[in-house]
């Protein structure tokens, strides 16, 4: 191209061809000067050379007609390095195309999960990461924790999939120092990142509108509306209703130890309703790479609680109620070009009514309200090419007031103060924290006689540290060795400490202790049927110390007591599998294997060591040996058809591995097919899905029976 800018330039007829062939000699010459300054940058070069492209296709000389040519710009984002702990991450239509309604739904598709369904759509769903316990698992909404000072769970079946754009497990804790100090704290994590206004085309506004229906009397719109401000400011709004009766037939069979058959029968579970209304808005912004958003979030909900099905009682009356708000907000920008700030702020409200009006047991009426301030200020600077170090502190602010007699109005101040530095030395990465948590309790004695109230301040601090490092020994393979260490800090949860009759001011917190050692191997292949295929697994090991356990107090099964004597060891693997394919025309198909061995022990009690009844060395409560799940996911132009397969193995709901104990394994087989259609500036997608289709019989949690076979139609409308 250069040599025939010379050419005519020099064999130019007129002094008007000699100027416009100068021009674009003078717009070559600069292109030149560009790249040789923009070498180290594949997205400046590329991003020039396309400007330039253009200006020499536009202009032509007066005897060339006239043609306008759109390029459209492709920008390229080159990372130097992969993250030191890569996640498991589900985005996009791949998330969307599995047979999953909540956040707890998607996630069971991760290798090392363990989730705890109590059955149905409104029934309660938490995670636990490694057998670490559900406590230890942050559970980050765009980037801010979601609190739960009163017991320590999040409830994921809460949050729908509409409005989520990816979720994404991390062990140990994100491969970023530039985060909040609450990143570093816990064990693992979940972030939810929700859907983040884009506009094609010039487009000022999106629309999406789902309707689900199906089994259990399920009804489920949603709608969501983006909107286009300025150029550098957008807005989105998503509402969602959800109702379902919650009914569906069970087998409940029961076998005696002697092998006899108690008893054999179907029924239709009850009480399992549920009426949820969510809403959701959301500010965006940025600007000379600023970037800052706010989020108003408000979910209320009415649900019945199904219970346990135990001596022959079938329906429960139990009710829950909850109304939850937030708003947060966010703002990161590089205030220098080695200095970057980061700030969050939110402000939380949670109701939470239990209703029991089965007096033959206990009657019930408990109201909870939480509060929650928090507040994060984290700042990066950049000492080197390749070595980075961050500081971020955070403030948070709980409390928890609820109409029990005689109940501590507990306060917490927490602090959090994380030290980070990262750096990348030839092939290696290497990460390193340390996380300093102050904790500062106040509570009442007496606080419906204020006359006679004593203010009682609990003190706990703890400094938790985490070393992390990734290594490339080929260079021009996508081979990859990692490990890290990291210890973990649990406070006690309100309920623990504070509880009527239950609580045990004097609790210690637990301590985890997390390794772990992995390899990951990735291929990209250029020719043939196979486009890409990734190889990964870890092997850990993990210790908790001054595991929180309850046990009975006296011979009323409703009074129970706190105290710390848990002792847990836990062996693992997790590897995943994945191969992607593409055939001819337009056939992709990608398929995935997860699997997780776990030998999690209690080594509580040495002396606990009877043959029958002893819990000591035995499998702690509902984690397999073995689970896993496969995927395979089939499209063709604009059909798809995906299949997927989750298998749970042999466990036991206690401590004691013995018969009584025993629970069987269960597995599912879930298949899904879909079709996309076009009209003008319209997009429509229709799906159906088939859920449990051999009807298995299971239980996740003892005495909970889960559905058989259902089926849902999803209708989806875009422009």
């Amino acid at each position: 191209m250069s040599l025939q800018i010379i050419f005519d330039f020099l064999t130019a007829k007129d002094a008007k061809a000699a100027q416009s062939t100068q021009r674009k000699i003078t717009l070559m010459s600069n292109l030149c000067a560009l790249c040789e300054k923009s070498l180290r940058s594949l997205r400046l070069i590329i991003i020039a050379f396309l400007n330039i492209f253009s200006l020499l296709f536009a202009q032509q000389t007066e005897q060339d007609s006239i043609k306008i040519i759109e390029i459209k710009v492709v920008e390229i984002i080159a990372t130097q390095s992969i993250e030191v702990i890569p996640a498991q991450k589900l985005s996009g239509e791949e998330l969307h195309r599995l047979n999953s309604h909540s956040v707890a739904d998607a996630i069971r598709y991760f290798s090392g999960i363990q989730i705890k369904d109590f059955g149905g759509i409104g029934g309660i769903k938490t995670v636990d990461i490694r057998s670490m316990g559900t406590n230890h698992v942050g559970v980050f909404y765009d980037g801010i924790q979601l609190g739960n000072a009163q017991n320590g769970q999040i409830d994921l079946g809460k949050f729908s999939l509409d409005n989520i754009e990816e979720i994404s497990l991390y062990n140990g804790q994100k491969s970023e120092i530039f985060q909040s100090a609450k990143d570093f704290g816990s064990a693992g994590n979940v972030y939810l990142r929700t859907r983040r206004p884009k506009f094609e085309n010039n487009k000022k506004f999106n629309i999406r509108a789902l309707f689900r229906t199906g089994s259990f009397g399920l009804a489920n719109p949603s709608v969501l509306w983006e909107q286009k401000i300025t150029k550098t400011i957008s807005s989105s709004i998503n509402a969602e209703y959800l109702f379902s009766t919650g009914k569906y037939k069970f087998r409940y069979r029961k076998v005696n130890p002697d092998g006899s058959v108690a008893w054999d029968t179907t029924a239709i579970r009850q009480n399992g309703d549920i009426q949820a209304f969510r809403i959701e808005a959301g500010l965006f912004g940025e600007a000379k790479k600023m970037n800052w958003n706010a989020k108003v979030y408000f979910y209320d909900s009415e649900r019945g609680i199904p219970g346990a099905i135990v001596n022959n009682v079938w329906h429960h009356s139990q009710r829950q109620w909850d109304r939850n708000f937030f708003t947060q907000a966010s703002f990161t920008a590089p205030l220098h070009r080695r200095y970057e700030l980061l700030a969050h702020v939110k402000y939380a409200h949670d109701y939470l009514r239990y209703l029991n009006p089965d007096t033959t047991l206990l009657f019930i009426n408990n109201k909870y309200v939480q509060q929650e301030i928090y507040t994060c200020i984290a700042q990066k600077v950049n000492l080197y090419k390749q070595w980075e170090i961050s500081l971020a502190t955070d403030f948070q602010w709980n409390t928890l007031e609820t109409n029990l007699k005689n109940f501590a109005k507990p306060q917490r101040y927490t602090t959090l103060v994380a030290l980070a530095t990262a750096a990348e030395v030839w092939r290696i990465r290497l990460q390193a924290s340390i996380l300093g948590t102050f904790i500062n309790d106040k509570t009442e004695r007496n606080p419906h006689k204020p006359l006679d109230t004593e203010v009682l301040l609990l003190f706990k601090k703890a400094f938790t540290p985490a070393v992390f490092i990734s290594c490339k020994p080929i260079k021009k393979e996508e081979f990859h060795i990692r490990a890290f260490y990291k210890r973990a800090f649990r406070m006690p949860t309100f309920n623990e400490l504070y509880y009527t009759d239950i609580g045990n001011a004097a609790l210690n917190p637990e301590h985890a202790t997390q390794y772990n050692f992995g390899l990951q191997y990735n291929k990209l292949f250029k020719k043939g049927i196979i486009e890409m295929l990734m190889l990964k697994t870890d092997a850990y090991y993990n210790e908790i110390t001054n595991k929180i356990i309850a046990v009975p107090k006296g011979n009323n099964q409703f009074r129970w007591m706190m105290m710390n004597i848990g002792f847990v060891k836990i062996l693992g693997i997790d590897a995943v599998a994945q191969l992607n394919w593409k055939f001819p025309y337009d056939i992709r198909l990608q398929t995935q294997i997860n699997y997780t061995f776990q030998k999690a022990q209690d080594f509580s009690d040495p002396t606990d060591n009877d043959p029958y009844f002893g819990t000591y060395r035995g499998q702690i409560a509902y984690i397999p040996w073995h689970n896993g799940s496969f995927t395979l996911k089939f499209t063709f132009r604009t059909y798809e058809l995906n299949y997927s397969f989750i298998y749970v193995g042999e466990r036991y709901h206690a401590s004691a591995n013995i018969r009584e104990n025993y629970e069987q394994p269960w597995y599912t087989h879930d298949i899904s097919i879909g079709k996309e259609f076009r009209f003008k500036k319209w997009n429509f997608k229709i799906s159906a899905e088939v859920n449990n289709i051999l009807n298995q019989q299971y239980e996740v949690v003892l005495n909970y029976p889960m559905p058989g076979t259902n089926f849902k139609v999803i209708l989806r409308f875009e422009i």
